[in-house]
């Protein structure tokens, strides 16, 4: 078990979805020192509006691209979180910025903490990896070849570049490739949009919201404080050179979600079917549905909330974000 009390601990996309959330999760582990990194490209200083009065926080804007900003900030530290990185469609529209931030950023990291001596590093990985599955629930063993995404890509370089790195220079590591994280603090604007956030949006316009296809594929939907809660199980485990499925270990459908959504906000509303865009079609996945079993049983990792939960809290966040814009709004005139 590693201790993390008087830890020092440097967490890479921590202004981030789930960054943000392990290092509010870490301040009740008692550590030292939390160095949140964050470029702000996803992330927001928002998101650690509730950490930053702690004078056990820093937060620094700045890139894992920038070897010797890592260098002077890996110096004494324990733990590293490495969370930074872009998102799918963004890997997707911009292949050579996401060479330098999936692949190369990523050895960036990895150098810095063997040169710096880091006891441990949690990696983020993803379900991406996998493709369109062939085997149902997916074992961490199903093999990566049905990935057709350059995310996927680079989050299985990333494993196999931090395998490399512990077989050659003894850094430990443990990495967890995610299911759907869905909570508060998801990207609620811009191209890369979640799709329950527009469904939320069309709902509170009083639109139908739209499903494209029939709504019968399925995600395993995983709430952000049990992922950032298995990040900080996976670092005090004395496991190594392991990767852990995380997830909820529940298969739902996209008609499903959508329903619950609705039925969470308290609408009548009924979704619309239309035809799902070709380019979509190109890497859609139809079913998605983790074996948690490796996690529950290595570092004891289960989910704790359930999907309508959860929701229920998204919401709640969505509700209060807007309820603020529009008061923001009405000083202004």
């Amino acid at each position: 078990m590693n201790e993390l009390k008087n830890s020092r601990i440097l967490i890479t996309g921590g202004a981030g979805f789930v960054g943000s959330f392990i290092a509010e999760q870490l301040l009740n582990e008692d550590v030292k020192e939390i160095i949140i990194l964050d470029n702000l490209i996803r992330g927001s200083k928002d998101n650690l509006k509730g950490i930053l009065p702690s004078k056990k926080v820093k937060f620094l804007i700045g890139d894992i691209r920038d070897e010797d900003l890592l260098n002077e900030l890996f110096k004494d530290m324990d733990y590293c979180f490495h969370m930074a990185a872009l998102r799918i469609t963004h890997c997707a529209s911009s292949p050579r910025e996401a060479q330098g931030v999936m692949f190369d950023g990523t050895f960036n990291v990895l150098e810095a903490c063997v040169k710096h001596k880091i006891k441990k590093i949690i990696l983020a990985s993803s379900a991406s990896v996998y493709g369109q599955a062939d085997i149902f629930p997916i074992k961490e063993e199903h093999h990566p070849y049905n990935n057709v995404t350059l995310y996927g890509a680079a989050k299985l370089a990333n494993e196999l570049m931090v395998r490399s790195f512990y077989h050659m220079y003894g850094l430990e590591y443990t990495a967890l490739r995610y299911f759907n994280i869905y909570g508060p603090r998801m990207d609620t604007h811009g191209k890369y949009t979640e799709v329950i956030i527009r469904w939320y949006d069309s709902i509170k316009d009083g639109k139908k919201p739209l499903i494209y296809g029939d709504g019968k594929q399925t995600m395993d939907f995983v709430f952000v404080e049990d992922v950032a809660r298995a990040n900080i199980l996976a670092l005090k485990a004395d496991v190594i050179d392991e990767v852990l499925n995380i997830a909820s270990g529940t298969e739902t459908s996209l008609e499903q979600l959508c329903c619950l959504l609705i039925e969470v906000m308290g609408s009548n509303l009924k979704p619309e079917y239309v035809a799902m865009p070709d380019e979509r079609k190109k890497v859609e996945v139809k079913r998605r549905w983790a074996d948690i079993s490796k996690a529950r049983k290595m570092i004891g990792f289960e989910a704790k909330f359930t999907l309508r939960e959860g929701l229920e809290r998204l919401v709640l966040w969505l509700d209060r974000k807007e309820e603020a814009k529009a008061k923001a709004k009405s000083q202004l005139v």
